[in-house]
């Protein structure tokens, strides 16, 4: 059984299989010579792929902190772009929405539309002065441990 968080079961990975988009697409027309038949590195494993992505996003680690297993970063990170741009990310997170709202059922009548997140005029009389700064200016020309600044110039 899998305990990391970013591996795939069996079970899940049928399920997102038949929706993970091909590879990028080759930039060989801008290139002057074609590849040989055969030629370059050998595709990367799909599976191999989405869970070096998850397994990025889900520890927070750098891309190329990726560890071997899943592949050089710089593809991982390549197809992550590609993919995110052709929506695979939220083709299955639409899928997981249908397969849990089957499972559980989704309150959807609870569902917020819309946000507001603007200061409100009046909060100011309903909650007073900010704790932070008390409405008070402190002297420009005193240091913040109260000392007074002595100068070393004098006047003529």
């Amino acid at each position: 059984m899998r305990t990391q968080t970013w591996a795939l079961s069996d079970e899940l990975w049928q399920k997102i299989e038949p929706h993970v988009p091909g590879p990028p697409p080759r930039r060989e027309a801008d290139l002057p010579r074609k590849r040989k038949p055969g030629g370059g590195r050998k595709p990367v494993a799909s599976r191999q792929t989405v869970e070096g992505i998850l397994y990025v996003l889900r520890t927070g680690c750098q891309w190329n902190a990726l560890p071997k297993e899943y592949g050089a970063s710089s593809t991982v990170h390549r197809y992550f772009q590609y993919w995110t741009q052709v929506g695979f990310f939220e083709t299955i997170w639409v899928l997981g929405l249908e397969a849990y709202d089957e499972m559980e059922g989704i309150a959807w009548e609870w569902q917020s539309l819309d946000g507001n997140l603007i200061k409100t005029p009046l909060a100011l009389e309903a909650v007073g002065n900010n704790p932070t700064d008390r409405g008070k200016k402190r002297n420009q020309t005193q240091r913040s441990c109260g000392s007074t600044r002595l100068s070393t110039r004098t006047s003529p």
